[in-house]
């Protein structure tokens, strides 16, 4: 008989329940569960932790309430904290990537920015079909990092160029078409589509899924190593520094336009 438990390390932006094999984790940040540093603390934390456990085998992430998650925090993106920011998401990024646990999206609501690349990352994704997805960080003169190393491989070069290029926003079901979801369902369908995801993982064996992910991803990872690092380079070395990608935070922050200087 299976037992669920809560984790009961103090959490404020996460919740995380254990059902051996596997492991649920809530993000909770209402009203768009926005990810920002302490829940990419708590993450690490809780990741680090189900990494370390043996009866665990598959992860689930979801949102709470009427989100997934809009993204990562602006505020977390002027000057002063963007070098911080970024290696706390970027850790939980590289964490999910490295796991050894198969990993699982379940998405509602919106889904954008740093939100949907940790989606994005995850082995399984299962959305609902009027989920709203997206990359909006070039409309702040920013661009999404992980999107940049990852997305081409799961959607092509033209779209990844699309969605990164312009911040067009999809619905879960364009989504699903494009290979960032495997599945695209009614609102009411997504909890049975994900349970009927876990109960095939439960009959499975850990270790054989465990080999058998670091074998399927042993070519990509290298190319995502080197792809995110060159990223996160760019970000903070030439991004950043730059007055347009100043002026969109700061414009976001003070719900005006942007006044783009091209510099």
């Amino acid at each position: 008989m299976t037992t669920s438990t809560a984790v009961t390390s103090p959490l404020t932006r996460i919740g995380c329940v254990v059902s051996a094999p596997v492991a649920r984790i809530a993000l909770r940040n209402p009203p768009l569960n926005v990810i920002d540093i302490p829940m990419m603390e708590e993450l690490s934390q809780m990741l680090s932790e189900i990494e370390a456990r043996q009866d665990i085998s598959a992860v689930l992430i979801a949102g709470e309430g009427n989100a997934f998650s809009a993204g990562v925090d602006v505020a977390a993106h002027t000057p002063d904290k963007i070098e911080e920011m970024l290696a706390k998401f970027h850790a939980v990024i590289r964490s999910l990537v490295a796991s050894k646990k198969i990993t699982i999206a379940a998405v509602h609501g919106h889904c954008l920015g740093g939100g949907a690349e940790m989606a994005m990352v995850c082995d399984l994704v299962y959305t609902t079909d009027s989920a709203q997805w997206g990359f909006p960080e070039i409309k702040l003169g920013c661009y999404p990092p992980v999107a940049c190393a990852a997305l081409a491989s799961l959607v092509g070069q033209k779209r990844a160029a699309e969605l990164i290029f312009t911040g067009r926003l999809i619905t879960g079901a364009d989504a699903a078409h494009m290979g960032l979801a495997n599945r695209a369902v009614a609102e009411e369908e997504l909890t049975p589509a994900v349970g009927e995801c876990l109960d095939r993982l439960k009959n499975l064996s850990s270790a054989a899924l465990a080999l058998a992910k670091k074998s399927f991803y042993a070519w990509d990872s290298m190319h995502f190593d080197k792809g995110l690092a060159r990223a996160e380079k760019i970000y903070l070395e030439e991004l950043i520094k730059t007055a347009d990608a100043q002026e969109g935070i700061q414009s976001f922050l003070e719900k005006r336009p942007p006044k783009w200087l091209g510099r």
